[in-house]
């Protein structure tokens, strides 16, 4: 059997599209639709498609219902299809997979599968990035906003910009440092072709730290650009190292992001690994 766990809150799609999408999924054989209405209610649904012995699990939605998924997924050989339909899609376009919802299911139906690394942080798992600073702000933000999409991201980015003073941390117990941001990268962007780690492999048992040095709203136009035309590493700004483990000293309730999902730090230490090659995604 095929399940699909479809998030109808993801993304900006209209009512139309959405039930149009759900009467095709209706007629696949042998197929069962989940759809969340809160969240981490595809958690749930993840373990009943598991205990009823699922071929695969397909999820429909963004980074976040891949990630509620995924993080199921990884305790099986039960392969994970993406039908990317969130505001950034991150590990999908990392991926390469269809962002249309046709091409997509077809791939998610007979694509092949292969095995990816996950991340780990404080034993939560992560498959595309998780960071703090400038970014996790930025995800607080859009999380607070009532809508989706892309230009409201880029909204919270802007406000964000404007009101954001650099944060203070210590990596592996070193001296404290004053940063801008610190992404931890197991894929090679954010969502929506923001590279910011452009190398990154999901296959090569390594995550990348990116840190992000602070620097003048003048300067952040030029790393932005950067972002996006996947030569951030260039930036005098930003460094790039590889890395299977770290520890981050950061201060207890404050923002940071997993997957693109907005959270708050519950305790003021991070423990970020890797687990090589503990996911089976279709591709």
């Amino acid at each position: 059997m095929i399940h699909f766990i479809y998030n109808p809150n993801a993304g900006i799609q209209n009512e139309a599209q959405k039930k149009q999408w759900l009467a095709t999924l209706h007629a696949i054989p042998n197929a069962v639709i989940w759809e969340t209405n809160k969240p981490l209610e595809a958690i749930e649904f993840a373990k009943k498609a598991i205990a009823q012995k699922a071929s695969k699990i397909i999820a429909i939605g963004g980074d976040g219902t891949v990630n509620e998924i995924g993080s199921v997924l990884t305790e099986t050989t039960i392969p994970l299809g993406i039908i990317p339909m969130g505001s950034g899609n991150g590990l999908a376009r990392h991926l390469q997979l269809p962002l249309q919802f046709d091409a997509a299911l077809t791939r998610a139906l007979h694509g092949k599968e292969i095995a990816i690394d996950v991340g780990i942080i404080n034993d939560r798992k992560f498959f595309c990035t998780t960071g703090i600073g400038f970014d996790a702000a930025v995800a607080s933000r859009f999380a607070k906003g009532r809508t989706r999409g892309f230009m409201n991201y880029v909204k919270s980015t802007l406000y964000t910009l404007f009101h954001y003073k650099p944060i203070e941390i210590s990596i592996d117990k070193g001296p404290l440092e004053k940063i801008f941001s610190l992404t931890i990268a197991n894929a090679n962007q954010f969502g929506n072709n923001a590279y910011i780690s452009p190398y990154s492999d999901l296959q090569d048992a390594h995550l990348e730290v990116v840190t992000i040095q602070p620097h003048t709203i003048l300067k952040a136009v030029t790393i932005a650009i950067r972002l996006f035309n996947k030569t951030i590493h260039a930036s005098k700004k930003v460094s790039i190292r590889s890395i299977q483990h770290i520890t981050i000293q950061y201060k207890k309730g404050m923002p940071i992001h997993i997957d693109g999902e907005s959270l708050e730090t519950d305790i003021d230490n991070l423990v970020i690994s890797i687990e090589p090659q503990a996911l089976l995604v279709i591709v």
